[in-house]
């Protein structure tokens, strides 16, 4: 049997990319500074500067106020550990709308690079999802892996939890400044407001 392949984030991303059609997404540290190359869809919020943490509880709020829509957050596995509580409150909200991709790759990227304590540990994040509550939670270690089921992942009811584990970046830690945040709010807004629906 062939060893797999351990997933470059922008090979992991871009699986998202080609699923996505007017679903909100939201990205948070590592994933928004590649997001923001890769995508530039009116309903992309590329959370920069990012309050650690701040990711799950933003896009909860978003999923809650536009019911109709299917919201993803694309976390960190730093961020997610920073607020590990924000799973009890998203189970309880029974928001079915809302998808959380968690970007496992056992570092703080953007600080440069720092290993997290789960470099140590063995730790469980679709574990932990399912204690708190959530219904739907997976892990994908490799690439050909992810393609084959993102989009049944993608199509189950939440709230849902999706742990990719890819390889850390190492040659650039650094966050593109997004354009204005007033002008990128007011259209992400004008967008939230329009007519297209997408449901989980």
């Amino acid at each position: 049997m062939p060893a797999r392949r351990a997933m470059k984030l922008t090979d992991a991303l871009q699986v998202l990319v080609n699923l996505r059609n007017d679903q909100v997404i939201v990205t948070t540290m590592g994933s928004a500074r590649e997001w923001i190359h890769m995508s530039h869809h009116p309903l992309d919020l590329n959370y920069v500067p990012s309050t650690m943490g701040g990711g799950i509880p933003l896009g909860l709020g978003i999923a809650l106020a536009q019911p109709q829509r299917h919201v993803v957050v694309i976390s960190g596995d730093g961020s997610f550990l920073m607020n590990l509580g924000a799973l009890v409150t998203v189970s309880a909200s029974a928001a079915i709308n809302l998808t959380i991709i968690v970007i496992n790759n056992g570092v703080y990227e953007i600080t440069g690079g720092q290993k997290l304590a789960t470099s140590k540990a063995d730790v469980n994040f679709p574990g932990i999802a399912l204690a708190a509550g959530l219904p739907v939670a997976e892990t994908y270690e490799d690439l050909d892996s992810w393609r084959t089921n993102a989009s049944r992942v993608w199509a189950q009811p939440g709230p849902g939890l999706i742990d990719l584990k890819v390889v850390p970046v190492t040659t650039d830690y650094s966050l593109v400044a997004p354009p204005s945040m007033p002008d990128r709010i007011a259209k992400f807004r004008a967008a939230l407001c329009g007519n297209s629906q997408s449901q989980p």
